[in-house]
């Protein structure tokens, strides 16, 4: 039997969320699967991909094949690097924790990556709100409430 890590897509119509799953090669796109490894949404920016890194992997070296998409997105969250160094393990070129050693640099050179994207992001939408509104106005400021003017009541003018 054939096993695929691919794509299932959910969502509504022009708003596609995805399933990252392992199903058998004959069933269907969107029918059935043997385990659920996480989700895909490509309308945010960055992409927000949940994946359980660790059932991928046990995937990847029992033979799943990934479609397109889906190796892409197990290159982008480091699970083909780590089979990688995994191969490496198995055939004597380093230790085990020599390559965890590396795994973990390269996950957290990766972190560092995505949140310079996301702050990038998040500022280029500033800038851009910016240009279209102006200056936001400072309502953290309290507004001084006016002077009340008291009425005389002065009889003698009457």
């Amino acid at each position: 039997m054939a096993v695929k890590i691919r794509l299932q897509r959910k969502g509504r119509k022009k708003a596609p969320i995805y399933h990252i799953v392992v199903a058998d090669a004959r069933s269907p796109r969107d029918g059935r699967y043997i385990e659920r490894l996480g989700s895909y949404n490509p309308l945010t920016i960055p992409a927000t991909i949940e994946i359980d890194g660790d059932k991928a992997f046990e995937w990847l070296m029992n033979g799943a094949q990934p479609s397109d998409t889906a190796r892409a997105i197990l290159k982008y969250k480091g699970i083909y690097y780590r089979k990688h160094l995994q191969r490496g393990v198995a055939k004597g070129a380093m230790t085990q924790e020599a390559a965890n050693e590396l795994y973990t640099a390269w996950v957290g050179s990766k972190d560092k990556k995505v949140e310079a994207k996301i702050e990038e992001t998040r500022k280029s939408n500033e800038d851009r709100r910016m240009k279209i509104f102006g200056t936001p106005k400072d309502r953290t400021k309290k507004v001084e409430e006016a002077p009340v003017v008291e009425e005389s009541t002065d009889e003698s003018a009457e």
